[in-house]
């Protein structure tokens, strides 16, 4: 029987020694999981990997970024991804061979970050978890503090609040909240919105990707989704923050 908690135990002690950024892969196809480990540790990121769902349930703590597989033997990814989202916004990536659109659609809705479709390059995957991992680290703003009407956040511990309630935000919703906070009543074009999101990096997502994110922010900051305050689109021109950030 696998001891989960000697696991979890082994894994911290290697984290904590080499002080590397720590990359959970959940992926129950071993040779892909061993080639995608050996770049990873290659790149020197700590690797911990899980095949199941209980065992990624047993040791995501203290991940900096996972990468998912969506079709795992105990269940599927968007369940584990659903699960540590009620935990934690650690960025999560992906990995799935349904390509179709609504399967992309579903994962970024409940709160994956980015994904990628097998078969892949492992290089375009490796961009990918530095672009997070870059876009996760640069989340200050040049004030401590941001209020915009009943909407809150501490840029030094990234809390967001709504009326004092805490909201729970993906690293990437997060980075997109500040991008808007930071520029009120001044209207943004699409292109701009993305350029600033992936931080004029290659961009790996489309106009579509940002409209999932700009669906899932209205849907925990606005009081009435359908009827934005916030989050404005001005149609055929792009979005703008619709009130004063002190």
């Amino acid at each position: 029987m696998i001891n989960y908690d000697k696991i979890k135990e082994r894994n911290e002690a290697i984290y904590k020694e080499k002080n590397m950024s720590r990359l959970l892969l959940v992926e129950d196809d071993e040779a892909l999981a061993i080639g995608i480990e050996f770049t990873l540790k290659d790149e020197g990121y700590d690797v911990v990997r899980a095949a199941t769902i209980k065992e990624a349930e047993s040791v995501y703590e203290g991940a900096e970024l996972i990468i998912l597989d969506v079709n795992l033997p105990d269940g599927s990814g968007y369940d584990l991804c659903k699960y540590i989202r009620t935990k934690s916004d650690v960025p999560i990536i992906f990995l799935t061979a349904l390509d179709e659109e609504v399967n992309v659609v579903v994962g970024l809705e409940i709160g994956g970050d980015d994904y990628i479709t097998k078969p892949f390059r492992v290089r375009e995957l490796l961009s990918r978890i530095k672009a997070l991992l870059r876009r996760n680290s640069k989340t200050a703003l040049k004030y401590s503090k941001l209020v915009s009407g009943d909407i809150s956040v501490d840029t030094s511990t990234a809390v967001v609040k709504k009326n004092d309630m805490e909201i729970v935000l993906t690293a990437q919703e997060y980075k997109l909240l500040l991008i808007f906070m930071s520029k009120p009543n001044i209207l943004m074009k699409r292109e701009e919105i993305l350029n600033e999101l992936t931080d004029g990096a290659d961009a790996f997502f489309d106009e579509n990707t940002l409209s999932v994110y700009i669906k899932r922010i209205r849907e925990k900051i606005e009081n009435n989704a359908k009827e934005p305050e916030y989050i404005i689109t001005q149609r055929g021109l792009g979005y703008k923050w619709g009130k004063e950030v002190k």
